[in-house]
């Protein structure tokens, strides 16, 4: 069962969004191995956006994703990263496609709902950033879940 980090980020958080959003994603039979509400620090987004320091949209990211909190999530599945990806859409909510969380949801680059991790050593990564090995469960999305949730 594959692993991966997702985060809902402080506008969808604010505006009510965020039993919607992991509905989609429990809708593709992944499951909430963990799960956490945090008001982001300054050193958290320095942290956990270290590779984008010194870029020019690095202080608006920082300051938006410590504006409020912000819920992180280790989801498990078949195919996890490849499914969180696409449920969530491109990057630039004008490109994401009808249907995903970003045409949805997201108002612009920086406060596009949702963040997830682009392949296995991000996952990781991330993973380990936000959570304890012991703060994981393993349980496997099982068939009895109502199909009406979206």
């Amino acid at each position: 069962m594959e692993k991966t980090f997702a985060m809902i980020k402080p506008n969808a958080v604010q505006s009510g969004l965020a039993g919607r959003i992991i509905a989609r994603y429990e809708s593709a039979r992944l499951s909430v191995a963990a799960i956490r509400l945090k008001q982001m620090t300054k050193a958290d987004a320095e942290g956990f956006y270290a590779e984008h320091i010194g870029k020019p949209f690095f202080a608006e990211l920082a300051q938006f994703m410590t504006s409020g909190v912000s819920i992180q999530l280790v989801l498990a599945g078949e195919n996890a990263i490849a499914k969180v990806r696409a449920i969530n859409g491109a990057t630039n909510p004008a490109k994401a496609e009808p249907g995903t969380i970003r045409y949805d949801f997201a108002t612009s680059m920086t406060e596009n709902a949702v963040h997830s991790s682009d392949g296995p050593e991000s996952a990781a990564r991330e993973i380990a950033f936000w959570f304890k090995p012991e703060e994981i469960f393993e349980y496997e999305a099982n068939d009895q879940r109502a199909k009406s949730v979206l």
